[in-house]
């Protein structure tokens, strides 16, 4: 019965590849057409390993009217796939992004794009202005408007959270990148930016006021990760003869106010590795830095059990302010286990989602203290 299985999509970020490889692939594309239908600028934050980059390059297909890909799933039916749009796709996720690379970093994801869109834009200096024209032109080349998808859009601030001066140099630079797009709104037909952090607008969107942002959208809430509903369809064959409620307790309960759902990577990896419990998705994604704020700063540990906060702590990450449950609520180590309604503001209960996250925490940060290392 195995044999028959389709394959796991483990790591794989390329929407063709998992179609055409024939792997496991569970339905996102009623939700990403139902996005594409309701907003213009959207912003989506996740934590790392989550499901982000998959379902930003779902999204890069459909505007693409690649059909084919698309037989057999919620979308086909719904969508126009004879308007095809130009797509500008922007990735973070690969190296180390510092100032002095930042320019060259740019440029090299802008060039990838002339190519694959077969545009040449004549700037060569700084990266912005190519932006814009990259934009303009594409609009022009194929009498459309221009999609814009950014995958990691705070990685190049993230790799330099442990020197501030340089993450704010980063940021700037970002910045100025970013104030492109709403300069060249008559060209856009829809945005879509993911990350693990949620920058305020004041500190890095200013010149990009009309993004939305659906990340505790309860209507998204199930954009990223697997419902219950998955593992009792989808992954019934895989799942066979194991205990359900332990797979509960170590990786069900991140909440961002739609369904609880699973991290998939520790649901791939735990099935691929013949059902052994252990911490998967902790192991690949514990930053540094964070130990480093958490010793640096003395935090008690069993406190982060049951922290109550109020709806902007969440929803904002400041750079010269470093709030330590916001940063572990964004990164995917807390998670909303109440919505309180106050009479005036709604309040949000945080918890560590599960028993992988609640015991590699207290073991990964105890032995940093301990030894003395990041």
């Amino acid at each position: 019965m195995r044999v028959m299985m389709k394959k796991l999509p483990v790591g794989i970020l390329t929407f063709s590849k998992v179609i055409e490889g024939d792997y496991l692939y569970i339905d996102k594309t009623e939700i990403a057409r139902s996005l594409i239908d309701s907003f213009q600028y959207v912003f989506l934050s996740r934590p790392r390993r989550f499901g982000k980059s998959l379902f930003l390059d779902t999204l890069k297909n459909i505007f693409e009217g690649n059909r084919e890909l698309f037989r057999g799933l919620l979308i086909e039916e719904q969508w126009n796939w004879e308007v095809k749009y130009p797509v500008i796709k922007i990735s973070f996720s690969g190296g180390i992004h510092s100032r002095e690379t930042l320019r060259k970093n740019l440029f090299y994801i802008l060039n990838g794009n002339q190519k694959r869109l077969d545009i040449h834009c004549d700037e060569k200096e700084d990266p912005n202005q190519c932006f814009a024209e990259l934009i303009e032109k594409a609009y022009e080349k194929y009498h459309q408007k221009v999609v814009i998808l950014i995958d990691e859009y705070d990685k190049p601030i993230l790799d330099n959270i442990e020197n501030i001066p340089e993450a704010l140099v980063v940021r700037n630079g970002m910045q100025y990148f970013y104030t492109k797009i709403k300069e060249n709104d008559e060209y856009l037909r829809f945005v879509f930016l993911t990350g693990v952090s949620k920058f305020s607008k004041v500190s890095l969107f200013s010149g990009l006021n009309n993004l939305e942002d659906i990340s505790l959208n309860p209507d998204y809430g199930n954009v990223c990760g697997y419902t219950q509903f998955d593992l009792e369809s989808s992954f019934v064959p895989y799942l066979e003869g194991v205990d359900m409620e332990q797979v509960k307790r170590w990786y069900k309960g991140y909440n961002f106010l739609g369904d609880r759902v699973y991290n998939p990577f520790d649901i791939l990896l735990f099935i691929k590795n013949n059902f052994e419990f252990d911490n998967y998705w902790f192991e690949t994604c514990t930053p540094r830095f964070l130990v480093e704020l958490i010793k640096k700063n003395s935090y008690f540990i069993p406190d982060f059990l049951n922290i109550t906060v109020d709806k902007s702590l969440v929803n904002s990450f400041d750079i010269e302010n470093l709030n330590i449950e916001t940063i572990l609520f964004q990164t995917g180590y807390l998670t909303i286990k109440r919505v309180i309604h106050d009479e005036m503001e709604v309040m949000y209960e945080l918890g560590f989602p599960n028993r992988e996250v609640q015991l590699s925490f207290h073991k990964y940060i105890l032995q940093s203290m301990t030894s003395g290392s990041g």
